[in-house]
C-alpha cells in the first residue's frame, strides 16, 4: 500500500516492533480509504514531543503524541501526508492504568496521531468517542 511510510527509532532506550506499527497504520489506511503519500512516525522521548509540542503548537506541557500535516489539502484528496510524533515515556508510564502492555499504548498513541492526520478530531466528546472506536478497531487483538 506505501512505499513511503517511515519509522524512526529516535528514543534513547524504548523502542516499538516496526512490523507492528506499519501494520497498523496501513491497516487503519486501507481501512478509511486513505492512501499514504509520506508518512514518518518518530517514536521519540517526553523531552522531544514536549518541545514540539511547545515550540510548534504553542502548549508548553507533555503529551501523548502530535500530529503534523505537511499538505493541507491531502484529506479532501483521501490522502495522508505528514509526520506523528510519539511519546515512548508517556506510553510506558500509562500503559498499566489502562491495563494495556507498553508495545499497544504506544501503536495507539501513533494510530491517533495518523487518524489526526486524516482529518478527525478529538475536540469534543462525541469526536474523542469516534477516534477510540477507530482506534480500537485498527490496533491488534491484545496478546
Amino acid at each position: 500500500m506505501s512505499d513511503v511510510l517511515e519509522i524512526h527509532q529516535a528514543h534513547p532506550t524504548l523502542s516499538l516492533n516496526e512490523a507492528l506499527v506499519r501494520g497498523t497504520i496501513e491497516r487503519a489506511a486501507s481501512g478509511e480509504g486513505r492512501s499514504i503519500i509520506s508518512l514518518s512516525i518518530v517514536l521519540a522521548d517526553h523531552e522531544a514531543v514536549h518541545a514540539l509540542n511547545r515550540d510548534w503548537l504553542g502548549h508548553d506541557f507533555e503529551t501523548d503524541v502530535v500530529s503534523f500535516p505537511l499538505d493541507d489539502d491531502a484529506v479532501a484528496r483521501r490522502e495522508i501526508d505528514g509526520e506523528v510524533y510519539v511519546d515512548l515515556d508517556t506510553a510506558a508510564e500509562r500503559a498499566p492504568d489502562y491495563g494495556a502492555t507498553f508495545e499497544r499504548e504506544a501503536v495507539r498513541y501513533a494510530l491517533h496521531g495518523v487518524l489526526h492526520l486524516m482529518g478527525y478530531d478529538d475536540a469534543e466528546e462525541t469526536q474523542r468517542a469516534r477516534m477510540r472506536e477507530l482506534e480500537d478497531r485498527y490496533l491488534p487483538p491484545p496478546a
